[in-house]
């Protein structure tokens, strides 16, 4: 897992509990204005995560032509992300940008059990979007029988435990093993996971789902492409109905593969430090995380990119539209 790092305690008044001379950590010192400019642009792109994804969670929960499966995992990754925006990203951006942790050592850990839970549900939620994919491209028979809205939600609230429960425990185990290492000081905030345990974590939390992901929509695109070229047959230009369902998921499941294309970009920089100490690359360890953190705000934005019916719930929430009666029914699929 990643570790937050933050100075060891230092003589001199610049310290994040002045009172506290032989036990506090050093505040960071930065210039004015680059601290304002790094609150300016952390808490923006904190209110942009949640504002993008409290939209697309009203639209999904709101309209009926938007209670099915697929969108059930995305509300999913939505929820995720708009508590990693809500949350995570302030407390991370004060932390980062003044190096003090200053709402104690019981916040602290529950801040990491926050981050971890939301980090492994966002990756659960990806894995689902691809097998949800996976199944009505390449098992179109199967997906119609077998994928219902029970099914999914069963699957994302497991999703959702097995994250609580596992992160939950992970912290519990590790937590206070970096103060016990060597000597802390008031104002850190680490639960440092490396060794075996590290190595296991990032097995089951990245490497193993994220493997899943590619695999399966390699075989995806693989099944894309195929019956794309059986689509421009003459048998399949007489199929009618069926031709064009089948290009409406091939389409689906292109615009969805964009989104964990993003993901996989967004993530993959953040695991070469799972496991060390961010003190000996703090600059690149930094950009790694805040990069993880703007998949967040992209995933949203990729939606009203691709998803005509997104751009026309937003349009309807901000008008007040939906404070209409029977609004839920409108049509926006159109």
């Amino acid at each position: 897992r990643l570790v937050l790092w933050s100075p060891l305690a230092g003589s001199g008044p610049d310290l994040c509990y002045p009172l506290l001379l032989n036990t506090s950590c050093r505040l960071s010192l930065q210039p004015r204005f680059t601290t304002s400019l790094l609150y300016t642009l952390t808490f923006s792109l904190a209110l942009l995560t949640v504002l993008l994804n409290l939209l697309l969670i009203v639209s999904i929960a709101h309209f009926r032509q938007l209670h099915t499966p697929t969108n059930q995992v995305l509300l999913s990754l939505a929820g995720s992300d708009l508590l990693i925006g809500l949350v995570v990203m302030p407390l991370e951006a004060q932390y980062y940008i003044s190096s003090c942790w200053l709402l104690g050592p019981w916040l602290c850990y529950v801040y990491y059990t926050l981050s971890y839970v939301l980090t492994s549900a966002s990756v659960a939620s990806i894995l689902l979007i691809s097998l949800d994919r996976y199944l009505a491209v390449c098992q179109p028979l199967r997906y119609t029988s077998e994928v219902t809205m029970g099914r999914v939600q069963l699957a994302v609230g497991l999703c959702w435990s097995c994250a609580v429960v596992y992160n939950g425990s992970l912290v519990v185990v590790n937590v206070g093993r970096e103060p016990r290492r060597r000597r802390s000081c008031r104002g850190e905030c680490v639960v440092l996971v490396d060794g075996p345990t590290g190595w296991v974590e990032l097995l089951v939390t990245f490497l193993a789902p994220i493997s899943t992901v590619v695999a399966l929509y390699l075989q995806v695109f693989g099944a894309a492409l195929s019956q794309t070229r059986k689509m421009r047959s003459s048998r399949a230009a007489a199929a009618g109905t069926t031709t064009a369902a089948r290009r409406s998921e091939l389409k689906a499941a292109l615009r969805l593969g964009v989104v964990v294309v993003v993901f996989l970009l967004c993530y993959f920089p953040s695991l070469g430090f799972m496991g060390q100490d961010a003190s000996e690359n703090f600059a690149a360890w930094s950009w790694g995380v805040w990069l993880l953190y703007l998949n967040s705000c992209l995933n949203p934005l990729l939606y009203a990119l691709f998803y005509p019916w997104f751009r026309r719930t937003i349009r309807m929430i901000v008008t007040l539209q939906i404070l209409k009666p029977n609004s839920s029914r409108a049509s926006v699929l159109h």
